[in-house]
């Protein structure tokens, strides 16, 4: 059992199943991040742990005790502190009484509001702006106000939905790390949503994909990037190349297959067992930078000849899209590679990093 315990969570909207029964244990102090494509259930799901949707069967349990199953505990009884993606701050008040907003309603003393106020707007780096309406404020420092507020009631459990969306790429970068570093700082157990994975990447202890309302794998940044469990999470996250083929032989003592391509038989590694067998059709997956460009004339076992159909330059990478046979294969190289459109170039696949997946 975690700090937050999913249970066989249920949530239809109609005929649509939002959430179909997810099973998700989050411990004291972790950052969880559920990372889909919209209409997966990942806000849904926070909605739930919030108390702001009820689910249809399932529970969530927080801190031990149960949210749903044994009475419903309101919002406000959950120990929870919550950022929306729209910023949802009250343009007509100050900054510290928007800050100061739930500590009103809970009848704290003015002395004790107060203090806790400006120590948390220092804490997010709002120091001094206490006095400003959020139409003074920049995106950046208008998203701040709302954290502060989630903040200042010392939640058990801090819970974000898609909270850097509305903010340009240079400041959504910059959040992602101050988020993170607050968040740890402060010991809070955080879910955060988001359909942005470097997002993910950057913030989470753990991931869990969600697709179709399901918690498709669940694990660090680390092992959902190198070692998905399917198609859809390699391609979800990150930049991937899809090899197609047939399983021509399969070695389960050192979990690798050897899978006939259009290009050439391409030695892999095997992620799921029981997604091969000889003769049946499979699909493996290599980063770009895992693909290597290959020089001299004795190259290495699953090493190719293509041909340059593109080239990208990114300043500080290449990218060239290499043709082998049908396929057509993204390599990530240094900037000063000297390959052009139409060269003859020899890469390499690393079978450690060749991965078959179920699809």
């Amino acid at each position: 059992m975690g700090f937050i315990d999913i249970r066989d969570l249920l949530k239809r909207f109609g005929k649509v199943v939002a959430v179909d029964r997810i099973n998700l244990a989050i411990e004291k102090g972790e950052i969880v991040t559920l990372l889909g494509p919209s209409g997966c259930g990942k806000t849904t799901t926070l909605r739930c742990i919030a108390g702001l949707e009820r689910p249809d069967e399932g529970d969530v349990v927080i801190d031990g005790r149960p949210m749903f199953s044994q009475g419903f505990v309101p919002p406000s009884k959950r120990g929870i502190g919550m950022v929306f993606q729209n910023y949802a701050v009250w343009p007509h008040m100050r900054v510290f009484d928007n800050v100061a907003y739930g500590l009103k309603i809970a009848r704290l003393p003015k002395k004790e509001i107060r203090k806790r106020v400006l120590e948390t707007l220092k804490l997010v780096g709002l120091e001094g702006l206490e006095s400003r309406y959020p139409t003074q404020l920049s995106g950046g420092q208008q998203q701040r106000v709302a954290l502060a507020r989630a903040l200042t009631r010392n939640p058990k459990v801090l819970l974000l939905d898609e909270p850097l969306s509305n903010l340009d790429a240079k400041l959504r970068e910059k959040m992602r790390f101050e988020i993170q570093g607050l968040v740890k700082r402060m010991g809070i157990t955080a879910v955060y949503v988001t359909h942005d994975q470097a997002e993910a990447m950057v913030i989470s202890d753990r991931v869990a994909v969600m697709n179709r309302g399901r918690i498709v794998q669940v694990g660090s940044p680390e092992e959902i990037y190198h070692r998905p469990a399917t198609k859809f999470v390699a391609d979800f996250i990150g930049v991937t190349n899809f090899i197609s083929g047939v399983v021509a032989e399969w070695d389960d003592d050192r979990a690798e297959a050897i899978l006939e391509t259009d290009f050439g038989r391409v030695r892999c590694s095997v992620v799921d067992p029981e997604a091969v067998a000889p003769g049946r059709g499979a699909t493996a997956f290599v980063r770009p930078e895992d693909v290597e460009v290959v020089e001299g004339t004795e190259p290495p076992e699953n090493t190719f000849d293509g041909t340059v159909v593109h080239r990208v330059y990114l300043g500080n990478i290449l990218y060239l899209f290499v043709k082998l046979g049908d396929t057509l294969l993204r390599v990530q190289g240094r900037a000063v590679m000297p390959h052009r459109e139409g060269d003859a170039i020899r890469v390499h696949l690393d079978p450690h990093r060749t991965l078959i997946v179920r699809e």
